[in-house]
């Protein structure tokens, strides 16, 4: 599942690199996917819209155990 999980946001890194962003795969639990935000990505007032209507909505529909995605913060 983590190497279906990071082939998926090896898609959507080009996407984000376009406005100096990316994203991390922290781990997987129970259906549940941690990523975190990187570069302008982290701390953008639209990063919930692309966590949630672009990655979330990616990784549940390439992989049916996935049930949300989270975005964590250190």
């Amino acid at each position: 599942m983590e190497e279906q999980i990071e082939h998926a946001l090896a898609e959507i890194r080009p996407l984000l690199a376009r406005h100096a962003g990316d994203i991390e795969f922290v781990g997987v639990s129970d259906g549940v996917v941690r990523v975190r935000l990187l570069g302008t990505c982290r701390g953008c007032p639209l990063s919930q819209l692309t966590l949630k209507a672009g990655v979330e909505s990616l990784l549940c529909e390439r992989i049916p155990s996935v049930r949300r995605v989270e975005a964590v913060d250190d």
